[in-house]
């Protein structure tokens, strides 16, 4: 079985919910572009009469908050909007969200958290979001933000010193052989596919998904982006060799 791991819980200083300022900026970036798509592509009509009530959106990878509750606020106002300038604003329906992610996850922070006004039913569903997690058609939008280029498995090659992507004593693939980054690729396209067969079987026909994936184009220099760059991940990488040591000798 993988290793699963999960956002830090709680509301400490070590916790998700303090250090996660990052992930925040990439859902109120990705606001206005989730707004404009629900209005140009969502087809309410069709929905209303074709779909039985209420309106399910899931996050996969919420962690604990607060952040996917800023992503369903956005996408709970725009779909409102979306039926008044439709002339349907009678027909607004219920709304239903499925928090979803890794069975490790500190839901009791989550749903100890969940806002007073939220204007939805909320449900968590625990799972692996590679695979399905919900019945067939059952759902009308899937989000997902800062989630997906976590990877589901370390690539075996990776740690088989008998293998020409050996990684030795790394915990990143920046800097490193072509081999590396191939199997890295590898791994994150597998799962990318088998997270888009799971959601195509759990949205209606008509359904839309927003997926916030962060990445930095090949032409962007290291020095412009806020990301961390390779060099402190190298130290970051040494650090964690010589507490393993410790550990061990200990």
């Amino acid at each position: 079985m993988p290793q699963v791991y999960a956002m830090n819980g709680g509301n400490g200083p070590q916790s998700y919910n303090q250090n996660s300022s990052f992930q925040r900026g990439a859902v109120e970036v990705a606001k206005e572009l989730i707004k404009e798509e629900i209005d140009k592509e969502l087809d309410v009509k069709q929905l209303s009469s074709t779909s039985v009530h209420p309106f399910r959106i899931a996050d996969f990878g919420c962690s604990t908050g607060p952040n996917t509750f800023v992503a369903m606020k956005v996408i709970r106002e725009a779909l409102e909007e979306k039926l008044r300038k439709e002339g349907l604003a009678s027909e607004v329906p219920e709304f239903q969200v499925f928090f979803n992610d890794h069975i490790s996850n500190d839901f009791n922070t989550l749903f100890a958290s969940l806002p007073q006004e939220r204007h939805y039913l909320a449900a968590g569903v625990p799972g692996d979001f590679h695979k399905v997690l919900l019945p067939k058609a059952s759902l009308h939008f899937a989000h997902s933000s800062c989630s997906l280029h976590w990877l589901s498995d370390v690539p075996k090659e990776v740690t088989d010193n008998t293998s020409p992507a050996w990684n030795k004593g790394k915990i990143h693939y920046g800097g490193a052989k072509k081999e590396v980054l191939e199997v890295y690729a590898s791994q994150f396209a597998k799962d990318l596919e088998s997270f888009l067969n799971a959601r195509a079987h759990e949205l209606v026909d008509g359904g839309l998904m927003a997926l916030v994936i962060p990445a930095v184009l090949d032409a962007i220099r290291e020095s412009q982006t806020t990301i961390v760059t390779e060099k402190e991940l190298e130290v970051l990488g040494y650090c964690l060799m010589d507490l393993a040591k410790k550990v061990r000798f200990h």
